[in-house]
């Protein structure tokens, strides 16, 4: 086992202390190990996973959420792997019974998704997403970890990142202030900056000729975003007269 691992470690290190690498400059270098090493960490980790399917043991019989004992064991079964050091392959056996789905116990026991996406990659997208387009995050990912990942599939791995998002707020419903607190609430809706070459023309056309001093509630080149509304509940102290202070 890690025979690949171990090959592509001394492919590299050969590489380094050979001729070829001596004159390189260190951008050509770091270049270069980025792309090496990347593919090494996917090779450890395809290698580690061909061990976990050699040392499966094969149980006489899986029940499912269903209920429904599957006992009939399927080798190799195998499924692919988006992970953010690349695509790798995961082989296990499959447990299956007549006119059920089956069941990977193999893929329980490396809490995988659903999908094709690890969850190292969906919250590399989650995270890219909230920073700008999902065409931005869908070029951060690539740029980061060398994985090509479409902009619709950037948008699906965020939406189901916020799948739980009403169930959050739903379990906090009934929190309430203690009795003798104070709710404070804030507000904020002051316009976004936005970029000249995002303006039409006529707001950019008008933002050019205006100067930089603010005479309304929204200059000009601003838009109009939605109020941020943050709540808090200080507790109060009682303090006698005598220590209040004088403004």
């Amino acid at each position: 086992m890690f025979t690949e691992s171990r090959q592509r470690f001394d492919e590299t290190v050969g590489w380094l202390g050979g001729c070829q690498a001596v004159g390189l400059s260190h951008a050509v270098l770091e270049a270069r190990l980025q792309v090496a090493g990347r593919e090494l960490l996917r090779q450890l980790l395809q290698d580690h996973l061909d061990l976990r399917a050699v040392r499966e043991e094969r149980l006489p019989a899986v029940v499912g959420d269903d209920g429904v004992a599957r006992g009939y064991a399927e080798p190799d079964r195998q499924r692919l792997l988006c992970t953010v050091f690349g695509q790798v392959t995961v082989t296990r056996i499959g447990y299956r019974a007549k006119g059920v789905d089956s069941r990977f116990v193999g893929d329980a026991v490396l809490n995988l998704p659903t999908g094709l996406h690890s969850h190292g990659l969906r919250r590399l997208a989650a995270i890219e997403a909230g920073r700008g387009s999902f065409e931005q995050a869908a070029a951060a990912i690539e740029r980061s970890c060398g994985v090509s990942v479409g902009k619709r599939q950037v948008e699906a791995l965020a939406g189901d990142t916020a799948a739980d998002v009403d169930a959050f707020y739903a379990a906090r419903a009934g929190l309430r202030c203690p009795v003798g607190d104070v709710l404070v609430l804030t507000a904020d809706a002051k316009g976004v900056v936005m970029r000249p070459d995002a303006l039409r023309e006529p707001t950019r056309r008008a933002a050019a000729g205006s100067s930089h001093k603010m005479t309304t509630r929204l200059s000009r080149g601003r838009k109009p975003a939605a109020n941020a509304w943050r709540r808090s509940s200080p507790s109060t102290t009682p303090r006698p007269c005598p220590a209040a202070r004088r403004t």
